[in-house]
């Protein structure tokens, strides 16, 4: 499996994204409120390139001895960084953005949906056997909202994802720390595989 950063993604849409030793990562522009939200967009691909030029220098020093699998972020959770602007040990900014404006984060999720999906459907042009979803922050919301924020978004992209190169549906697997309760809709969601917490 190609491992990136998860937060690659919020960063190729301008978020400024750092690295201080001894910290976590940390993002210079945190997205909190309607203005932010709406200058999101979904990043050129250009911006990932060195991701994409890694997933094809893998794929070809394999040589079909095993598959090589692609990696995301779900979009609830790089909303999540995106909103707190760093880890967080309760995302209070996030909790309180579902509570009083479930619209925002709906919009702010929806924008990084449509972003993941570009990012992925990238790792398989450039020869992902395999991609994964990995969902951190799903887990921390109530059943409802993660069926809307979370579970909604990650079924949308797997049926966005586009065939390998030999036509056939790649394979997809999604993963929700936490989501042990809902796995019965998380098997429904479309993706080929389920990882376990």
């Amino acid at each position: 499996i190609l491992f990136s950063d998860i937060l690659t993604v919020p960063d190729a849409m301008g978020l400024g994204l750092s690295f201080a030793q001894g910290e976590g990562p940390k993002f210079a522009t945190p997205v909190r409120d309607e203005a932010a939200v709406a200058a999101l967009a979904v990043p050129d691909m250009a911006r990932l390139r060195y991701v994409f030029d890694a997933v094809a220098q893998i794929r070809r020093a394999l040589a079909g001895r095993v598959p090589l699998i692609g990696f995301s972020g779900s979009p609830f959770t790089l909303a999540c960084y995106m909103i707190e602007g760093r880890g967080s040990d309760d995302f209070a900014n996030v909790r309180k953005m579902a509570y009083q404006r479930p619209d925002l984060l709906a919009a702010l999720v929806a924008v990084n949906a449509q972003a993941v999906t570009a990012y992925l459907n990238e790792q398989i042009r450039h020869g992902a056997d395999a991609v994964m979803i990995f969902d951190t922050w799903g887990g921390m919301l109530s059943a409802a909202a993660y069926r809307r924020f979370s579970l909604d978004p990650m079924r949308e992209i797997i049926a966005r994802l586009e065939p390998g190169a030999d036509g056939k549906p790649i394979p997809s697997i999604v993963f929700t720390k936490g989501g042990g309760t809902w796995l019965a809709d998380i098997a429904a969601c479309g993706a080929h595989g389920v990882g376990l917490d």
